[in-house]
């Protein structure tokens, strides 16, 4: 009964908006007091809030956040756009695939996929208008592309998830790294179609200028080295994720200096940002430990394992479910939330079941990903329709052809466990 009370409570305070660590800290704390009175409460909060706040693990977050920051603030993504529009505008649909890799390449270094939207809908909307790709195409193209930063590392979502199951943050990071790879193949490949069936809509670009070409390469190889350094680093295990954050957020405050792309102002901003997103990310996190903590204690998890036991259900045919329901929750929450408010639940149920759980963080990281760009939520669509000025409804069409995409590579990462799990087994041995 006890349990029922508390997510009672955290489903009406989310009906009210409130924003949702305060909602899951409020209802965990009413369980918590039903379960062993005011002391117990008392008690409890001041562990977590500890526990939380002097967490190594958790300086990740800032370290790869301020990178994003330098990078972001530096207009890098612009310097990639175009050296990739350079090589291969040349091809008909080769900007959209320049569009792509600039977004891989930028997914590799800021980790958030909003921030990636924002920085490409700037950096290269306005090119491929110029050249007369059709808007429709252009946007779809921007915002599919941005969602490959919430898989290749650093993504900051499988980080949380590593914190929030306590599995190996570098072994979950360096898990997105192939299936990342694999989404963005299919994006070209959906792009290389679009052109082939519809060649209006992404005319190609009649001259090639080798010299110009090379000269473009030349802004763009600090970001190559920055992100050789942190991807091979976490492969590497030279060593731990949260010492290369912070050697690559030092080494990109010095490449911006360096290329004199870094003032003040810019500074102040980045630092500004990365308090924010981080009090706002630890905050979350807290309440999530918090509620996951009441639901231990009231034994959900251990109830709904026995529940499933006895109904036979077969294990893959729970993972379906949860899959069905994660692809749902992505279409009107925020990946955070989603995570924070189920993986402490989902989680302990699937490892029970058999299944890997860092081959579990890259299928719901997936499923996230996707409702990143679908209706109504869709939050890299809504932040490429806020920069482009293109219409939401239009935004929303020119992802569509992007989506059967993903659906396909999700399946192979339920199929093929392989494709999660080959990178971290090779950094077991």
């Amino acid at each position: 009964m006890t349990v029922f009370i508390g997510v009672a409570v955290l489903i009406v305070l989310l009906l009210m908006e409130m924003p949702i660590a305060f909602a899951m800290m409020i209802a965990a704390t009413v369980g918590l007091y039903l379960v062993g009175g005011e002391s117990f409460v008392a008690s409890y909060l001041a562990d977590v809030y500890h526990s939380v706040s002097a967490s190594y693990v958790f300086l990740t977050i800032p370290m790869y956040v301020l990178l994003a920051q330098f990078m972001a603030q530096s207009g890098m993504a612009r310097d990639i756009i175009k050296a990739s529009d350079m090589w291969l505008g040349r091809l008909r649909g080769g900007l959209g695939v320049a569009c792509v890799m600039a977004s891989a390449f930028m997914a590799a270094i800021i980790g958030s996929s909003t921030a990636s939207s924002a920085t490409m809908s700037a950096a290269a909307f306005p090119s491929m208008r110029e050249v007369g790709y059709d808007r429709r195409v252009s946007v779809g193209i921007i915002a599919i592309s941005g969602t490959l930063a919430i898989m290749i590392p650093p993504s900051i979502v499988l980080i949380i998830y590593g914190i929030l199951t306590e599995l190996s943050v570098g072994k979950l990071l360096i898990a997105g790294l192939l299936p990342g790879v694999l989404t963005a193949v299919g994006y070209i490949v959906t792009i290389l179609w679009i052109a082939w069936r519809h060649p209006e809509k992404m005319p190609a670009q009649p001259q090639f200028d080798v010299r110009a070409a090379t000269r473009a390469l030349v802004p763009v190889w600090p970001v190559l080295l920055l992100m050789l350094l942190v991807v091979g680093g976490l492969y590497g295990g030279a060593a731990t994720p949260t010492e290369i954050g912070a050697v690559g957020a030092a080494a990109a405050l010095v490449i911006t200096l360096i290329m004199r792309r870094m003032d003040r102002a810019r500074f102040v901003t980045a630092i500004e940002d990365t308090l924010g997103t981080t009090v706002m990310i630890v905050t979350i996190v807290i309440g999530a430990m918090m509620f996951g903590y009441f639901l231990t204690l009231t034994q959900a998890t251990q109830s709904l394992f026995d529940a499933i036991q006895s109904a036979g259900m077969a294990p893959w045919m729970v993972i379906a479910v949860l899959v069905l329901i994660y692809l749902v929750l992505g279409m009107f929450m925020d990946q955070i939330a989603i995570l924070v408010l189920t993986v402490p639940v989902t989680h302990a149920l699937i490892t029970q079941l058999g299944f890997d759980g860092i081959w579990y963080g890259i299928v719901i990281t997936k499923t996230v990903e996707i409702g990143l760009v679908t209706p109504p939520l869709g939050l890299n669509v809504f932040v490429t329709s806020g920069v482009t000025r293109v219409p939401l409804a239009e935004c929303f069409r020119g992802v569509a052809p992007f989506l059967l995409v993903e659906i396909v590579v999700l399946g192979l990462l339920l199929a093929f466990p392989e494709i999660s799990l080959l990178l971290p087994n090779l950094m077991s041995h």
